[in-house]
């Protein structure tokens, strides 16, 4: 059965190993800074790519939302706390050399009465040109977050950050019709909560009433925003999670719910005992919580999926090309890592071309995941030998890849610790209880396929690209011609002994002479 996604195989693209143009591309740094209600972040990524990968991440609690006065405009200590956070972002910026910083300001910008005032001072005082979105601009940026972080993902997006709530929906590359700005965020409801419970709930349904769209076309809602995230990070910890990324962790949409519910009616102080919940949350995880269990009740999704990307990486996305928004996240992202450092970088192209007949009626999910473990086949190799398996397993579990759900991230480190010689049984680990049985046979049979081709081979494409493996019905082959000169030697057949053990089958070598 595929293990990825349901409904993913809808995608028409081509996903290949692509050497040459990943080792010619000069990467070059990119920054967003969010000003938001709550905060501002500055991230520096290390390229304006499809699979960035953020250099320096620093948030600043200012508080804009809550710096306004009677009359709805920032004070000047507010005004005077954000131009000292965005002082220091742009001092970084510069002498990291980052070619492109790119501001972006959300929902306490657009609600304060001189907000136009303090773009206009960011602008003079530190030559950045903010840009003010508009709350529909927010939605869209924050679901092509999601669109970027996920293989085709198809459902509701719900970005909940300090001052509002956006929620869009997400049709596989594109954003739907469908989309909405509410004053839902954290701050708002915490106030709202001082009023009481009963009465909390009832000023959040009103607007989630009045502004919600009206159906969901698929069952998943994706969660993001810190306050979510959180949730997700006390509910791994108290279900011991073996996996601690929490993007793209996936559970039944009751599961969240009733846990919502829960860290709702509850006050700070027993907020500050659960389990893994972030300090800086505390005070704001009811109100965030009391969101998401209103939400849930209404819209009555299947499942909840936790996404780490949302506005920033929106932003970000929406700057690239056509063809480089349709890459796929996770090939771009193992090929990023996998390549640079490999002995033989085309080597995963070569083992890409030779595992293509392996897995017979292959999916386009399954597809991209054989190809990102041929991309990181050789991470491991200035590692000794004898903690190469474990250590790449745990490695690759915990990598921030994105484009990928946590079976997915088991399927790539076991399949990756095989490659290495490496058994499941031996680790002391639940990550790969969260695999089918007959997924966690394909990782082992990948890995062993890629241990037996670096071995033939001595990881030489010309080499590997004269011989041949397939897995038939009496027996695993490998097929080796003339031309290729190599001819077989017991650590060979050992390999090859070793992934028809895995398959339960007899192993063969054909040569012309035989």
């Amino acid at each position: 059965m595929p293990i990825g996604s349901p409904g993913a195989d809808f995608d028409p693209r081509t996903i290949h190993i692509e050497t040459a143009r990943v080792l010619g591309h000069e990467p070059s740094h990119y920054g967003v800074i969010d000003v938001g209600s709550n905060s501002m972040r500055l991230v520096v990524y290390d390229d304006l790519s499809r699979a960035p990968f953020p250099r320096f991440n620093e948030k600043s609690l200012v508080a804009l939302g809550e710096g306004l006065d009677a009359d709805g405009a920032f004070t000047k200590v507010a005004m005077d706390r954000a131009l000292a956070a965005l002082g220091r972002f742009k001092a970084i910026s510069d002498a990291m050399g980052v070619g492109r910083v790119d501001v972006i300001a959300t929902e306490a910008m657009r609600r304060a009465t001189n907000g136009s005032d303090l773009l206009a001072r960011i602008e003079a005082e530190t030559g950045f040109r903010p840009r003010l979105l508009s709350g529909a601009e927010e939605a869209t940026h924050a679901a092509l977050g999601v669109i970027s972080g996920f293989f085709q993902p198809r459902g509701l997006v719900g970005d909940i950050g300090g001052g509002s709530l956006e929620i869009a929906e997400v049709l596989g590359d594109h954003v739907g019709e469908r989309k909405v700005s509410m004053p839902l965020g954290a701050l708002p409801v915490r106030a709202m909560l001082e009023q009481g419970q009963k009465a909390s709930k009832k000023q959040v349904d009103e607007i989630l009433d009045a502004g919600l769209p009206p159906l969901l076309t698929e069952p998943v809602f994706y969660a993001v925003g810190g306050g979510w995230r959180a949730l997700a990070r006390i509910h791994m910890a108290m279900t011991d999670w073996p996996i601690g990324v929490v993007h793209g962790y996936e559970l039944p949409a009751e599961e969240i719910l009733e846990l919502a519910k829960s860290v709702a009616r509850m006050s700070p102080e027993e907020v500050a005992e659960l389990p893994d919940v972030p300090g800086r949350r505390v005070d704001t995880l009811s109100a965030s919580a009391l969101v998401m269990w209103r939400l849930l009740r209404k819209l009555e999704p299947e499942r909840v999926v936790f996404s780490a990307l949302g506005l920033r990486e929106g932003w970000l996305y929406a700057q690239l090309g056509e063809a480089e928004r349709y890459r796929d996240p996770l090939i771009e992202g193992a090929l990023a890592i996998g390549l640079r450092d490999a002995r033989v970088p085309q080597f995963s192209e070569a083992l890409g071309q030779w595992t293509e007949d392996l897995f017979p009626g292959e999916t386009q999910s399954d597809r991209r995941l054989r190809l990102a473990v041929c991309a990181l086949t050789d991470i491991a190799w200035r590692d000794h030998q004898k903690i190469r398996a474990a250590e790449s397993f745990m490695r690759i579990l915990q990598f921030p890849f994105i484009g990928i759900s946590h079976p997915e991230r088991a399927f790539l480190a076991t399949a990756i610790m095989s490659r290495y010689g490496g058994k499941p049984a031996k680790l002391d680990t639940r990550a790969t209880e969260i695999l089918s049985p007959t997924a966690m046979r394909k990782a082992e049979v990948l890995g062993r396929a890629l241990l037996l081709g670096h071995r033939f081979s001595a990881s030489v494409p010309d080499i590997l690209g004269h011989s041949s493996l397939r897995i038939e019905s009496d027996a695993v082959r490998l097929g080796i011609s003339r031309s290729s000169q190599v001819p077989d030697s017991d650590t060979v057949r050992t390999r090859l002994f070793q992934l028809a053990r895995v398959l339960d089958m007899e192993a063969a070598i054909d040569t012309p002479a035989s």
